[in-house]
C-alpha cells in the first residue's frame, strides 16, 4: 500500500505532483485555501525539461493535448521598440515550447486527480517540527510525507523555519490575454525598450498572452490585484508608440482582463528544501523572477523529481529519507543557478540608461545563433533522476 501524502497548495506544481502520486498508488490528499483552483490567470510557456518532467509522470500527453506549439514556428527573439530585430532565436531554441492558458492547464491537471482528493477552502499549517502532521480546520491529519507548494509568500516556509524572505525585483509586470484570435504576423517573443519590455506568445485558440514590464521603485510584496480599466489605461499609455501588434495586444485585452504585480523572488536561496518529513515545492522552495520563463517548469521539475525518487525509493523510513535527501540535494542545485541567471536577464532587459542600454543592445546583436541556442539548451534540458544504486 502506498504512503499518505498530503499536498499544500493546488497550484501547478502540486496538482503533478499529486496526480503523479496517485498514478503510483499512494494516498494523497491536496489542501486549497482559496474557494477555487486555477480558475483565472493569464498565460504560460513550458519548455521541453517542462514536458520531459510531465512525461516522467504520464501526463505529457495530457498537457499537450490543451497547449499549442508557442513560439516554435514562429519569428521569435528580441526586438527595440521599433520593431528592429535584435536577435533571431535559432528554430532549436523554441522548438520544443508549447503555450497554455494557466486556467485550461489547471483545468486538465484536475482532471486527473481522484474523486475526493482536492479540499478547496481549507487553510493549514504544516508543524514547525517537520514532523508530517497537518493543522486543518478539522483539526489533526497524520500523514507519511507532507509537501508544501504554497507559494512565493509560504506560510509553510516561515513555519518550518527556512524562509529567507523576498525582494523586489525593481519591476512590474501587466499581464492580459487577447479577448479573440489575434494576428501576430509570424513573429513575436519580446521587444526591450529603456526601463520597458513587452513580450508575445500566441496561445492555441488563436489568442494572445502578453505581458509587460517597467521598472519601480522597490515597494512592499503584495498580492496580484484584479484587472481593472485603470491597468489598462496604464499599459497601453507606455507602449502606445510600440511596433505592431503591441498596441494591437492591449486594445484586445478586455479592460477588467489586464493584471499587475510587483515581481519579487527569494532574497536568498533557502539552505534546505527538507525538514523531517515536510517537503517544500515550487515557488515555495525556489521563487524566481518570470524571465527565464522557467516558474512553472522548475515546479513541475520539482515535482516529477520528488515522484521518480518515491517510486525507485518505496517506503516510510531509509527508503523515504534517502529520496528526500536526494531531491533536496539535486532541486536546490538546479534551481539555484536558474534563479539567478533569470534575475540577471531581468536587470539586463529593465536597463534604462542610454548608454547601458545602447551596449546591451550591441551585445545582443553580436550573440551568433549558435550561443543563444546553447543558452537556451542548458536551461531547458532536464532528465528524470537515475535509481539509486543498491
Amino acid at each position: 500500500m502506498g504512503m499518505r501524502v498530503a499536498v499544500v497548495g493546488a497550484g501547478i506544481g502540486g496538482l503533478v505532483l499529486a496526480a503523479g502520486l496517485q498514478r503510483d498508488g499512494h494516498r494523497v490528499r491536496v489542501h486549497e485555501r482559496h474557494a477555487d483552483a486555477g480558475t483565472s490567470g493569464a498565460g504560460l510557456t513550458l519548455f521541453g525539461n517542462a514536458f520531459a518532467a510531465l512525461d516522467a509522470v504520464g501526463l505529457g500527453d495530457d498537457v499537450r493535448a490543451v497547449s499549442g506549439t508557442g513560439l516554435a514556428g514562429l519569428r521569435a527573439g528580441q526586438r527595440r521598440p521599433s520593431g528592429r530585430w535584435l536577435t533571431v532565436l535559432p528554430p532549436e531554441a523554441t522548438a520544443s515550447s508549447r503555450s497554455v492558458h494557466r486556467a485550461d492547464l489547471h483545468r486538465v491537471l484536475l482532471a486527473r486527480l481522484q474523486d475526493g482528493s482536492l479540499r478547496t477552502g481549507s487553510p493549514v499549517t504544516v508543524s514547525g517540527d517537520g514532523s508530517p502532521v497537518l493543522r486543518t480546520p478539522d483539526g489533526e491529519e497524520e500523514h507519511d510525507l507532507v509537501v508544501a507548494a504554497d507559494g512565493l509568500r509560504s506560510t509553510s516556509r516561515r513555519v518550518l523555519g527556512l524562509d529567507t524572505g523576498t525582494r523586489p525585483a525593481g519591476y512590474t509586470a501587466w499581464r492580459g490575454v487577447t479577448r479573440g484570435p489575434l494576428d501576430v504576423g509570424g513573429q513575436a517573443g519580446e521587444t526591450w525598450g529603456r526601463g520597458q519590455r513587452f513580450g508575445i506568445v500566441p496561445l492555441p485558440d488563436g489568442r494572445v498572452y502578453w505581458f509587460a514590464t517597467a521598472t519601480t521603485p522597490a515597494s512592499p510584496e503584495s498580492p496580484a490585484p484584479p484587472g481593472s480599466a485603470d491597468e489598462h489605461d496604464a499599459v497601453r499609455e507606455r507602449f502606445a508608440t510600440w511596433h505592431d501588434p503591441v498596441p494591437a495586444c492591449v486594445d484586445a485585452t478586455a479592460r477588467e482582463d489586464v493584471l499587475r504585480h510587483d515581481v519579487h523572488d527569494l532574497a536568498r536561496p533557502l539552505a534546505s528544501f527538507v525538514k523531517g518529513r515536510t517537503v517544500l515545492l515550487g515557488d515555495a522552495a525556489h521563487a524566481m523572477t518570470p524571465d527565464l520563463g522557467q516558474g512553472a517548469g522548475q515546479a513541475v521539475e520539482d515535482a516529477a523529481t520528488l515522484v521518480v525518487l518515491l517510486r525507485s525509493n518505496p517506503g516510510t523510513g531509509d527508503g523515504l529519507t534517502a529520496a528526500l535527501a536526494r531531491y533536496d540535494h539535486e532541486r536546490r542545485r538546479r534551481t539555484a543557478v536558474l534563479a539567478r541567471r533569470s534575475r540577471l536577464v531581468g536587470a539586463v532587459g529593465q536597463l534604462s540608461h542610454p548608454l547601458a542600454v545602447a551596449v546591451r543592445d550591441g551585445v545582443l546583436r553580436a550573440t551568433p545563433a549558435a550561443a543563444l541556442a546553447r543558452a537556451a539548451e542548458q536551461v531547458q534540458r532536464w532528465t528524470p533522476p537515475a535509481p539509486a544504486r543498491r
